[in-house]
């Protein structure tokens, strides 16, 4: 799985990650492929900057390197994810991270025909998830919105709006009829701007509203993998920060494979 870089400076980088790589080791798998480990190998200098991770494995502590990692993404999740090349920049966008002034932008594709948000001069038209998430009471691996999460609770909100609604019901079909997109077969095209980074927060969020991303292997529940999507259909699109000059800077990273397919085949 290749990682491009999409922005470098003497301070930072900015990758495209793959969906399918995870950005670090875990205890179990220390030697496996990495963001990590290609970072180290692109310059080993950055493997001195930032927090390393320690976990417990069989009893014991296990340091797992993060070298300049200032966040992540699922490992199932692509696109944007920024690198500090030194310890200052890495302060700089933990602190951005932390006061919330970082913007991420998000595209997925989620099951359903989503509502269109209602207009408000507050929010325009974007549609607003404003609960807060804590661990599942069922599963240790996945977080809950509203009714039923585990404390301590954490604020989250999200913001989207809708890119598209679509069907794939034609395609499913037999040659030569049509038919009304049933509900199994409606699915929307969303950006999505989450406003604080929980974890999961999006697909959380997301299958709140009933409208989980497609593909999703903890939160779509029972419903099937649809839109020949064989990994979460979410992409980490962009990302808007600052540099230490001041200057804000704004990085994209293309749609993926996957994503031009769906949206050749049933948007276009």
């Amino acid at each position: 799985m290749k990682v491009t870089i999409l922005y470098e400076d003497k301070n930072l980088l900015v990758l495209n990650k793959p969906a399918g790589l995870a950005v670090h080791a875990d205890a179990k798998n220390a030697d496996d492929e990495t963001v990590a480990s290609f970072i180290s190998a692109h310059d080993n200098s950055i493997d001195k900057v930032g927090e390393a991770m320690i976990v417990k494995h069989e009893g014991k502590d296990v340091k797992i390197s993060r070298p300049g990692i200032v966040h992540r993404l699922d490992k199932e999740t692509s696109g944007v994810l920024l690198v500090a090349k030194n310890q200052k920049t890495f302060e700089l966008l933990k602190e951005q991270f932390q006061n919330h002034t970082i913007k991420k932008v998000y595209r997925a594709f989620v099951y359903g025909f989503v509502s269109d948000p209602k207009a408000s001069l507050a929010t325009g038209k974007r549609g607003v998830i404003n609960i807060p998430l804590g661990r599942s009471p069922k599963d240790i691996r996945m977080w809950t919105a509203g009714r039923g999460a585990r404390p301590p609770l954490r604020d989250a909100m999200t913001e989207y709006i809708i890119l598209n609604k679509f069907s794939d019901l034609k395609k499913s079909l037999p040659a030569g009829r049509q038919g009304k997109p049933t509900v199994e077969h409606q699915f929307s095209y969303v950006e999505v701007y989450p406003k604080t980074g929980r974890t999961h927060q999006i697909r959380v969020h997301m299958r709140y509203i009933n409208h989980p991303v497609v593909s999703d292997p903890l939160y779509r529940g029972a419903k099937e993998k649809a839109l020949g999507m064989k990994r979460l259909a979410l992409h980490a699109y962009s990302i808007t920060f600052r540099l230490s000059n001041g200057e804000i800077k704004t990085v994209e990273a293309p749609l993926p494979t996957d994503f031009k397919k769906v949206i050749k085949e049933y948007i276009k």
